[in-house]
């Protein structure tokens, strides 16, 4: 598996630092430590579009900035029995998010099922780690949250909705859950700038230009994404032939579900650009569902007929010069068990951004990498 070229630096020193460098933001420790932890799951599992590489430039760059509240207050503003309205005063959306899946969890512990939205937020990392929250219960999770708009609606060419993910995961009798964790375009912005770090020019029919004509040079299409002369191609790809309506459609879904449930914002205002030009945050919209199996089937019912599919459909005839069939989360579970003693694989260009850090904040901290 391993054919790796980047050093690996070890969990506890990529949490250690940014730990200390959310703080010395002003982000509170314990909330830091959140933060820190969701990156480094995302690179535990192999999901680099969404790890390390984004501390400084979605994290730290913006608390710099002004548009991201390092202390994040959070109001309730309806609550029932099984259902709650949260407002993150845009602050830290990890942090948020953290504290509206605890509640859906003991909601949905006392009550069999609940869904909590959270308005005014910020991005909010790795969206299966919300849902390992309820799976590590026992339970169901979903979740999706809106974004900055990036793809452009079947037989569209303007960037209208955000990478949007729609996320869940689903316990089994197996050692590890069921999670499909992704994105409703047929890529997203941290893949692109991943792409970029590695001099990768983007696939043909993932993101397509003013003119209609599919766009392939990386470094232009993050440029051309930032002024929307550019946007991404729903799941499925652009036009109707693939099934981009598909991807276009669930999308939508997952706007509706972040921004109505939550009365937050929606597509055009969630950029960082106010009216007269300035920086403002992004005023995201996230929401989460658990669903405890023991209020219907039993849990142990709904774990084995879970582990059932997937075992059937693993074991089903392979296509020609394919020895595996993989269920969602496998290969994440695969990565993450090869990587934990390992560490995080990090390039020359995330060592370079991480000495930034250091070095503007004037922090004293030695890099195995120097």
């Amino acid at each position: 598996m391993d054919k790796e070229t980047r050093p690996y630096i070890a969990w506890d020193v990529v949490q250690d630092f940014m730990v200390k460098a959310f703080t010395e933001l002003g982000v509170p420790e314990a909330d830091a430590e959140i933060c820190a932890e969701v990156l480094m799951e995302s690179d535990r599992r192999g999901i680099e579009s969404h790890g390390v590489n984004r501390f400084k430039p979605i994290y730290v760059d913006r608390i710099n900035k002004g548009i991201l509240n390092p202390v994040t207050e959070v109001d309730i503003i309806r609550e029932s029995p099984t259902t709650a309205v949260l407002d993150a005063n845009d602050g830290m959306g990890m942090v948020a998010s953290k504290m509206a899946m605890d509640m859906a969890i003991e909601k949905a512990k006392k009550y069999g099922t609940a869904c909590v939205a959270v308005r005014n937020s910020s991005h909010y990392g790795i969206a299966g780690y919300w849902t390992s929250m309820a799976t590590d219960e026992g339970m169901i999770g979903i979740t999706g949250t809106n974004a900055r708009p990036s793809i452009a609606p079947t037989f569209g060419v303007e960037n209208m909705l955000g990478t949007n993910p729609l996320t869940i995961g689903i316990p089994t009798d197996e050692g590890y859950p069921f999670l499909i964790d992704c994105a409703t375009s047929i890529t997203q912005r941290g893949k692109l700038e991943f792409y970029e770090r590695i001099g990768k020019d983007t696939p043909a029919g993932m993101v397509i230009g003013r003119d209609g004509s599919a766009l392939t040079d990386t470094s232009y299409i993050l440029k051309a994404l930032n002024n929307r002369e550019a946007a991404l191609a729903p799941l499925g790809g652009i036009g109707e032939e693939l099934g981009g309506y598909k991807g276009y459609s669930y999308a939508t879904a997952v706007e509706l579900l972040s921004a109505a449930l939550s009365g937050g914002m929606f597509l055009k205002n969630l950029t960082c650009i106010g009216e007269n030009g300035e920086l403002r945050p992004y005023h995201l919209g996230h929401f989460f569902i658990v669903i405890d199996p023991e209020a219907m089937i039993g849990r142990e019912v709904c774990e084995k007929t879970a582990g059932d599919i997937l075992r059937a459909l693993r074991a089903s005839q392979k296509a020609p010069g394919h020895d595996r069939i993989y269920t969602a989360g496998e290969k994440e579970w695969d990565i993450k068990e090869f990587r934990k003693d390992k560490g995080v694989p990090m390039g020359e260009d995330v060592q370079r951004e991480f000495i930034e850090v250091r070095d503007s904040l004037g922090m004293d901290f030695k890099f195995p990498f120097e």
